[in-house]
């Protein structure tokens, strides 16, 4: 693994993600949050972060995000893909009487930090740091961005969702139990009954993968292979070893073994699987 820390380390992929962020505040912003969000909320400590995501009542994730306790009643939202914009109309939809604000920030900038534990929160009041261990996920109004954070984070399995892929998986599908996005046993939020029924019973067929690619891919695309959808790609970071990419596989191509020959002449190559 690169050394992100190194002031000399160049982002591998010259693509911008700006950090699209919104906050939840007020009395009820726990109670809310957790009714909401996939991951069990009412146990996050303030100044800790973590993996959450929002789901359809059937199940796939509308998003998936950074949760940030800044304060007992105040929630930062980085999302992995989207517009806070929108997410923010969508879920003030649903705040009816309860005692909060949902607010959608301007956009702002992302920058990797120096190692930090995983899940710690540093808001120093310029920028928001989030702890990533082997880094530091930097949140900053303005400045030096860069994407030197993106190939340890896509080595771990942490998806970055294209907008065509929003609302379309199933967590399974993006590991997202793994990451601890979904809590099983914390009660009713949209889509919890789906999440349980694959738990318990089992039978989604595809799964994450991180691979190498032979030639380069975009997020987003369509996996074929003899004419069939066989799963999607999620991110691709290419340095100057090669192409690197997540994507989700047919459990049955993945079987196959390491090495596939997708349509449109493209190979890959399985170095890591991910289960729900």
């Amino acid at each position: 693994m690169p050394d992100v820390t190194d002031p000399n380390f160049a982002s591998p992929m010259p693509t911008y993600h700006p950090a699209e962020t919104l906050l939840i505040e007020g009395p009820d912003a726990t109670a809310f949050a957790h009714a909401q969000f996939s991951s069990a909320v009412s146990s996050l400590a303030t100044g800790q972060w973590q993996f959450s995501a929002w789901l359809d009542p059937h199940g796939r994730v509308r998003a998936l995000f950074h949760l940030a306790r800044l304060a007992d009643d105040r929630y930062l939202l980085l999302l992995r893909g989207g517009a806070a914009a929108t997410m923010a109309d969508a879920l003030r939809r649903f705040v009816f009487r309860s005692k909060l604000g949902v607010t959608a920030l301007p956009p702002r900038e992302l920058a990797t930090g120096p190692a930090l534990s995983l899940h710690t929160l540093v808001d120093d009041g310029e920028s928001v740091s989030l702890g990533c261990d082997t880094h530091a996920l930097r949140i900053i109004d303005s400045g030096a961005h860069d994407d030197a954070w993106r190939l340890p984070q896509l080595r771990a399995g942490w998806p970055w969702l294209p907008a065509p892929l929003l609302g379309e998986l199933l967590p399974p599908a993006l590991s997202l139990q793994r990451m601890h996005a979904v809590a099983i046993d914390k009660g009713c939020y949209p889509g919890q009954e789906i999440v349980a029924r694959l738990h318990f019973r089992g039978g989604h067929k595809r799964h994450l993968h991180r691979v190498t690619l032979s030639q380069a891919a975009g997020a987003g695309d369509t996996l074929r292979q003899d004419g069939r959808d066989i799963g999607c790609v999620i991110d691709v970071v290419t340095t100057g070893d090669g192409i690197e990419a997540l994507v989700v596989l047919s459990d049955d191509v993945a079987a196959r073994g390491n090495t596939q020959a997708i349509d449109d002449n493209l190979a890959i190559e399985i170095v890591a699987s991910w289960q729900a």
